[in-house]
């Protein structure tokens, strides 16, 4: 597979808003961590039942204050709806989720993310996503890659950090086929997939994740493959479609057999497979 997307930004710019991304990521993460370690959590639930957090609203704001120094629009979770009359001239946009997976956040359990992804004419050409009870960020650009960096929010310099980078995939000892899947959102037709591969390959190692890092973990090497049968949003798969592609996996359209596209008219995914 090609890993580079065709974009019209040139490479200085491009290096220009990762550090953007970088910037808001981290400093979001910060802000997130604050409420985490608090007991101020005011859960309250969205239209369509799913939670809300202060984090939420808080890691949009300070990603909001970032990103609009770069004068490309973005289409966040958190923020209002952009209707698709609007949206559909859009050659770039930004497609943030200030947290990605409030659930595995309200559980406590670490597995959420912050996820920027910079995309143009329909295809993810920047990945931004920071993991902030791990530390671990992953970013990407079509023309230099996919790598993965450990941070220290007290004290860290951006282009350090994007030199210190560790190029992904990484090497992984066992290599038993791995599958990850959702932690939240496991779906008969995703358990009736892996017990087709368990046919196939036999010994199958399965992992149960929140957030995008399923992405991640394919990206990084440490899965195979990340079946989705399942509903998700643009927001939750644009920065990890990113890091996947310029890692050199495929995330493909389970309808259409194709690369998954965004800023569509309707900002609900498909069902997917992120793959070699």
């Amino acid at each position: 597979m090609n890993n580079k997307s065709l974009t019209t930004i040139p490479p200085h710019r491009l290096t220009e808003l990762l550090h953007q991304s970088i910037k808001a990521a981290l400093e979001a993460g910060k802000a997130i961590l604050d409420i985490y370690h608090s007991d101020d959590f005011q859960v309250e639930l969205k239209g369509d039942d799913s939670p809300l957090t202060k984090a939420d609203i808080a890691s949009h704001n300070v990603i909001m204050s970032h990103l609009s120094a770069t004068d490309i629009p973005v289409l966040s979770e958190e923020g209002k709806s952009i209707p698709y009359e609007e949206r559909k001239d859009w050659s770039q946009l930004w497609i943030v989720d200030p947290i990605d997976g409030t659930k595995e956040f309200i559980k406590r359990n670490g597995e959420f993310t912050v996820n920027i992804a910079l995309v143009e004419n329909q295809k993810t050409v920047l990945g931004v996503i920071y993991v902030p009870v791990l530390n671990d960020l992953y970013f990407s650009t079509s023309e230099t890659g996919a790598f993965k960096v450990k941070v220290n929010l007290k004290d860290y310099n951006v282009e350090t950090l994007l030199e210190q980078g560790r190029k992904l995939p990484l090497e992984r000892e066992d290599k038993t086929f791995t599958i990850v899947a959702s932690r939240s959102h496991r779906s008969l037709e995703t358990e009736a997939y892996v017990s087709d591969l368990r046919k196939e390959h036999g010994d199958v190692n399965l992992i149960s994740k929140g957030s995008s890092l399923k992405l991640c973990m394919v990206a990084e090497g440490q899965a195979d493959c990340y079946p989705r049968f399942a509903p998700t949003m643009e927001w939750d798969t644009a920065a990890g479609q990113a890091i996947c592609e310029h890692a050199g996996f495929e995330v493909i359209d389970w309808s259409t057999k194709e690369r998954m596209l965004y800023n569509r008219a309707e900002l609900l995914n498909g069902w997917f497979l992120v793959r070699k």
